[in-house]
């Protein structure tokens, strides 16, 4: 069986990173600033509406109906797992628990 990821918790963390949990226990906080183009997407690129996010659908989307597919936002938590020279700050680290 394939694994879906999906996001079942998102926390405001800091700028445009927003803390997320997955279904798989893998938790990172992810930078959405690369993703804030094109129409839909203007409206976040103010801090005020960029903070009023939700999970749904398994993912993290606006009310405007902006949304990412939760693939590209695990791929993202994930990337500092398989490649440590990607690490962060303390608050960019990624934790896998279980």
């Amino acid at each position: 069986m394939v694994f879906l990821p999906n996001v079942v918790r998102a926390k405001y963390d800091s700028e445009f990173r927003i803390r997320l949990t997955f279904n798989d226990g893998t938790e990172a906080s992810v930078d959405f600033q690369s993703w804030l183009s094109g129409p839909v997407f203007e409206p976040l690129k103010q801090l005020a509406y960029f903070r009023k996010f939700f999970v749904d659908g398994g993912t993290v989307a606006w009310p405007n109906g902006a949304d990412i597919a939760p693939e590209t936002l695990y791929e993202a938590a994930t990337a500092t797992r398989s490649n440590p020279a990607l690490q962060q700050t303390a608050a960019g680290t990624v934790r896998r628990r279980g």
